[in-house]
């Protein structure tokens, strides 16, 4: 017999479980492309919080797609050996030493460390990257910059880094088909037989496009778009963006997140969000209550 003191919390898990059933049946079937990174990488907890969720949603008869990131564990690798790390515009200036570093974090150890977690919660997951049955096609990333002394825009190289020019998803509807959860490393090659590191938002947004995605997740280290209070803007458009970044409220290195959610929209994603990666189970909050947990970004 049920024990009567513990009956308000059995009753509140059955509400939220009727909540989630519109959404449930709305999405059953669907595809979700995930970009998952941040600092809540590295946090043991978190790591839990975020394979329970797509082990979940896989359980559910969504299929998850993940693409992850791996700036900071790059970084840490590239100062273990003793390599110098410089930036340009937010991108690492990659040479060919640290392209073979970076390949050999992303497309092994991160990727195979989300693999495990998956498996340890009884979910099938599988690791690969851009380079992997020709899924995305990388093209060399051109910047400029203006010169310290001069002032004048100047080209500057960063080495092997590429940006995605299509993408054929075949490999990531096959193994979803399967049962699979894709997880996909930010490394691709480009038509010059090179491998190409490539910026995880933008490969994720890329991949989301190409797949029609119900919807894009772009998993941060803040809450979403803040208004000037610092207030969560919960729903947004292209127009509403754009007088965002005009009047100053949108900047920084919150510019290309959006930018990269309207281009997974205007490519055929019904929905992008971005979420903070640091709250437990962010995602199923975003998708399951009436509430949400994020900043929706639609047509």
């Amino acid at each position: 017999m049920t024990d009567p003191s513990k009956m308000p919390d059995l009753l509140a898990k059955a509400e939220t479980l009727v909540e989630a059933l519109p959404y449930l049946q709305r999405y059953a079937g669907e595809t979700f492309v995930i970009k998952y990174g941040g600092h809540a990488m590295g946090d043991p907890e978190a790591q839990r919080d975020f394979a329970e969720d797509v082990v979940l949603l896989k359980a559910v008869g969504i299929n998850p797609v993940v693409v992850h990131g791996g700036g900071p564990q790059i970084g840490a690798m590239l100062k273990q050996l003793g390599i110098e790390s410089t930036f340009v515009g937010g991108l690492r200036v990659t040479d060919a030493a640290t392209a073979e570093v970076a390949e050999m974090v992303l497309a092994g150890k991160i990727n195979k460390e989300i693999v495990s977690w998956i498996a340890g919660l009884g979910g099938r997951a599988v690791g690969i990257s851009g380079k992997d049955a020709n899924l995305v096609l990388a093209e060399k990333v051109s910047r400029t910059e203006p010169d310290p002394n001069s002032g004048i825009e100047r080209h500057v190289d960063l080495g092997f880094v590429g940006e995605p020019v299509a993408v054929d998803p075949t490999i990531l509807v096959n193994l979803t088909h399967d049962n699979f959860i894709p997880i996909v490393a930010p490394v691709a090659l480009g038509a010059d037989g090179a491998t190409y590191n490539i910026n995880a938002d933008t490969m994720a947004g890329a991949i989301a496009g190409a797949l029609g995605a119900k919807r894009f997740f772009l998993l941060t280290d803040v809450a979403g778009v803040l208004d000037k209070s610092g207030a969560l803007l919960t729903d947004l458009d292209r127009e509403a963006i754009d007088g965002l970044k005009g009047d100053g409220t949108i900047t920084g290195g919150m510019i290309p997140k959006v930018e990269t959610c309207v281009a997974a929209v205007d490519a055929g994603v019904e929905a992008a969000v971005i979420l903070d990666g640091r709250i437990p189970h962010a995602m199923l909050l975003e998708i399951f209550t009436a509430r949400g947990a994020g900043t929706l970004i639609h047509r």
